[in-house]
């Protein structure tokens, strides 16, 4: 028998706009989802962070087509926040180009072992690890 819990068997009260995104999206990423969160994305240049150029959905399509990735469990954006996520803390350094940030996407989507919503669960952990508020109703 697994004991592990959720964190977020520890929320006893979410906000209700949240509650309806959840409905909509499950724990997964919409468009708007996604644009918020890699807005806050940045990269280290010259000892100073600055914030990356997000990916589009059709710029991380083409760049998964040209190298002949297809995804199998893909939910909404959350290969398109990987990707940007990917763009900010390793692209350039232990993910040397595109081919390489093709096949990250494919590793962290499709990982056999990783529950559903992982991807989504874990930026919502560090938003609110980092204290960064959340307009629900902005993302719906």
């Amino acid at each position: 028998m697994n004991n592990k819990r959720r964190l977020t068997d520890f929320d006893s009260e979410y906000p209700k706009e949240m509650l309806i995104y959840m409905r909509h999206n499950g724990p997964h990423f919409n468009r708007r989802l996604c644009e918020f969160a890699t807005s806050l994305m940045t990269k280290e240049q010259n000892g100073q962070e600055v914030p990356i150029k997000p990916f589009t959905k059709d710029e991380v399509d083409t760049i998964l087509k040209a190298h002949n990735i297809k995804l199998k469990n893909n939910q909404l954006y959350d290969y398109v926040y990987v990707a940007n996520m990917c763009k900010a803390d390793f692209l350039g350094s232990s993910v040397p180009d595109e081919h390489y940030l093709a096949l990250y996407i494919k590793d962290v989507i499709d990982d056999v072992d990783a529950q559903d919503g992982f991807v989504f669960n874990r930026w919502y952990a560090d938003m609110c690890y980092s204290g960064y508020a959340i307009d629900w109703e902005d993302v719906l």
